[in-house]
């Protein structure tokens, strides 16, 4: 027997997707909700670390995972110079062990539909453009209603809905994350033939200039500056400013610049970070990744805290025989400290560079990294 037997997840991103999917396997039913009619629609690339791969081998999508993305060991860093000088070549931690690469880029949406794709093959049902409009529990279930007017009843009800998250509000918690000083500008752009792995710039017009390949045709580049309101920019001056700030550096950054045309491939947020105090479950309701910790993408371990958070979440809830305080307070000791040292350690290195420069940037990645090196 498992401690639950039907589950509602609220949001269909990394952390909601692997809930379902292992939930599913072991037998739950599992109905998954997503407020966007498609997943897939927005976004630009993301970097998965090697103890993200160690989950998604879990989910048991690792072999397309891999077809589609673009694997590397190594991180690249150049000076801000006229000629993009090559300062280190740096072997990366793998951190999901031996058998898997340091790292993988990979596009957004492809990795979204692809774990939806997953969740229904192991059975749960997924539901686009729908989310709920009321929870209501009581000590042996959840009564939730749904935006499309339909109605039902669950064991446990996971919120996995992002940094924004309705959930978090439903149940009382009132957290909101707190901005860091910092904004990015990322964009989706064609991949140089030169481009085979995350190579970074400190400096520059920019605090950061990185990009990272996704695909043998596609990268995914980032320029992190202080944080400015560009929400009176129009689309086409979105782009200008992204190829004003490229042109900065040179390299591949040449490139990235020239190929700059469609608007909707260039986005612009602010760094933002919060960790919710345990528990992170009010009754039975819980919440996971984004919508319980965020933090800055300095060491791309969002994505990787939010599968750690529903493979953890996953076996408990199998293991168990029932839904109790023991099985909250072990979820509590696996995943709150590390993903709170992930969150901190992300915001220090903005810090830094706020601050002009300094800090021991090698210690704390290598810290960081013999974390996750184990799993979680």
């Amino acid at each position: 027997m498992t401690s639950v037997r039907n589950v509602l997840v609220v949001g269909a991103g990394a952390a909601g997707t692997a809930s379902a999917i292992l939930l599913a396997e072991g037998g739950v039913r599992v109905d998954v909700v997503e407020r966007k009619p498609d997943v897939g629609a927005l976004g630009s690339g993301i970097t998965l670390q090697g103890n993200a791969l160690r989950v998604l081998r879990r989910l048991g999508v690792w072999d397309r995972v891999a077809e589609l993305g673009y694997p590397f060991d190594t991180v690249g860093l150049r000076a801000p110079d006229p000629e993009a000088t090559l300062i280190a070549e740096i072997a990366d931690a793998r951190t999901g062990g031996a058998d898997l690469p340091a790292a993988l880029g990979m596009y957004r949406p492809d990795l979204a539909r692809l774990l939806v794709e997953r969740a229904r093959e192991r059975g749960a049902s997924v539901r686009t453009g729908v989310t709920f409009t009321g929870l209501a529990q009581d000590a042996d279930g959840v009564d939730v209603t749904f935006t499309d007017g339909s109605s039902a009843r669950y064991d446990l009800v996971i919120g996995a809905d992002g940094v924004r998250s309705a959930t978090r509000a439903a149940v009382g918690v009132d957290l909101e994350p707190t901005p860091t000083g910092m904004g990015i500008w990322r964009v989706f752009a064609p991949r140089p033939a030169g481009v085979v792995r995350t190579e970074i710039v400190y400096g520059g017009p920019c605090h950061i200039a990185g990009y990272c390949p996704t695909g043998e045709n596609s990268l995914y580049a980032y320029l992190v500056e202080d944080a400015q309101d560009r929400s009176g920019l129009t689309p086409e001056q979105r782009v200008e400013v992204v190829r004003a700030l490229a042109r900065g550096y040179r390299g591949h950054w040449d490139d990235i610049g020239a190929s700059l045309s469609d608007p909707s491939l260039v986005n612009y947020t602010w760094f933002e970070a919060h960790v919710l105090d345990r528990p992170w479950n009010r009754g039975r309701v819980v919440l996971i990744g984004d919508a319980a910790h965020s933090c800055p993408p300095t060491l791309a371990q969002g994505a990787a805290q939010a599968l750690e958070d529903a493979a953890v979440l996953a076996e408990l809830l199998l293991a168990a025989d029932v839904l109790d305080d023991g099985l909250w307070t072990a979820f509590g000791d696996r995943r709150h400290e590390r993903a709170s040292a992930v969150v901190a350690a992300s915001v220090q290195m903005g810090r830094w560079l706020l601050d002009g420069g300094g800090g021991d940037v090698p210690g704390l990645v290598g810290r960081i990294s013999a974390l996750i090196g184990e799993p979680a």
